[in-house]
């Protein structure tokens, strides 16, 4: 009986939907009652540290998250630059979809989950580090797709982590007993 690898992804974090036009996606989650959705974007100036297939990267992007329970629906719409955003949706002649789910990891430092990821055959294949008003957000997609039809992320918030300036979309929540996460940051908190 062959020896299964030892599991370290943990839970899944968050599902993400690529997207030609993130208003509209934004508004068809609305309707299924998946919103209000934070907008922010990664720019050079936000996500300084970026690359793309082992070379610097300069993509930018619209990305936006929404809170429902314990996973985080996000929504990215390439906006210019190489990016696995882009080519998932030359790939499917700018249709929309789900590209990628993310993992948390258990608190494995970004540098073992990549050695890890390395070690099972998964190169990196698009990384950043975000920038929050305080602490930082490393991310890291992995070239999975060839053999598990998805492409994997690792994201990993310091902890002093604070959500850097967004909009909403179409409004901030509202704080009630029914909606918990409302209002929390980007880890939960």
């Amino acid at each position: 009986m062959q020896k299964l690898p030892t599991p370290f992804l943990g839970s899944i974090a968050e599902v993400c939907i690529v997207t030609p036009d993130h208003r509209k996606t934004m508004d068809g989650l609305l309707r299924l009652g998946i919103g209000p959705f934070q907008v922010f974007d990664f720019t050079s100036s936000t996500v300084p540290e970026r690359s793309f297939r082992g070379r610097p990267g300069s993509y930018e992007l619209k990305v936006c998250f929404a809170k429902q329970g314990s996973l985080t629906f996000e929504i990215m719409q390439p906006v210019a630059g190489e990016s696995l955003m882009a080519e998932y949706l030359d790939q499917r002649g700018g249709k929309e979809g789900v590209q990628h789910i993310a993992f948390d990891c258990e608190n494995i430092p970004m540098q073992e989950r990549k050695r890890q990821m390395r070690e099972r055959g998964y190169e990196p294949a698009m990384e950043g580090v975000w920038m929050g008003n305080k602490g930082t957000c490393h991310f890291c997609f992995f070239d999975t797709e060839d053999s598990t039809g998805t492409i994997f992320e690792s994201i990993d918030f310091s902890h002093d982590w604070e959500d850097p300036d967004f909009k909403w979309y179409p409004q901030p929540p509202e704080r009630d007993e029914s909606n918990n996460d409302a209002g929390k940051d980007l880890r939960g908190k």
